[in-house]
């Protein structure tokens, strides 16, 4: 009896900000299946969703849908470590009864979460790219303007000795005239 396997779809609900590192999150639950030692039939992203309410101060998240076969009894091992995990806002683990074995494995995308992994990874270093190319263009004008403001601060200092020596001058000159 130990031999028996289910087939179970489950529908993982990730945070944004797990997201951010998708790659990571796909990893971390590829590991919650190894725990249960059970077989991946299939892995993908369903949709990227705005959540109707906000779940842990999260409001969009990720939805990944999985099938897999493994013991019953491993289930609420599995249910267990999603409840601990803080990377999974929800997740819903049924059985897979309404499929057949063909049918779960068309819904697997595994090659699409990776290439989707790189892109996410690509972006964030370009992003973080432009973010430190702008920090050295406002460090640069910061520095700029510091100078600006030097010069103009001795062109200040400056003018005000030119109009004392030109004031007496100007004194001096009105009187003659007069």
């Amino acid at each position: 009896m130990a031999d028996k396997k289910n087939y179970c779809e489950t529908m993982f609900l990730i945070s944004q900000a797990a997201a951010a590192d998708f790659g990571a999150a796909v990893e971390h639950i590829r590991g919650l299946f190894a725990r249960i030692d059970a077989e991946v039939v299939a892995l993908s992203k369903w949709d990227e969703r705005r959540l109707a309410f906000e779940i842990k101060k999260q409001r969009r998240g990720i939805y990944i849908l999985s099938y897999f076969a493994c013991d019953p009894t491993k289930v609420a091992e599995l249910e267990r470590a999603c409840n601990l995990s803080d990377q999974i806002l929800r997740f819903m683990c049924v059985k897979a009864e309404h499929l057949t074995l063909e049918e779960m494995q068309s819904a697997d995308d595994q090659q699409g979460l990776a290439d989707e992994a790189k892109l996410r990874e690509q972006q964030a270093a370009e992003s973080a790219k432009r973010t430190s190319s702008a920090k050295s263009r406002t460090e640069q004008e910061e520095e700029e303007a510091a100078k600006a403001a030097a010069e103009a601060a001795k062109t200040a200092a400056a003018e005000p000795q030119a109009d004392a020596e030109e004031a007496p001058k100007a004194e001096e000159t009105a009187p003659a005239e007069a």
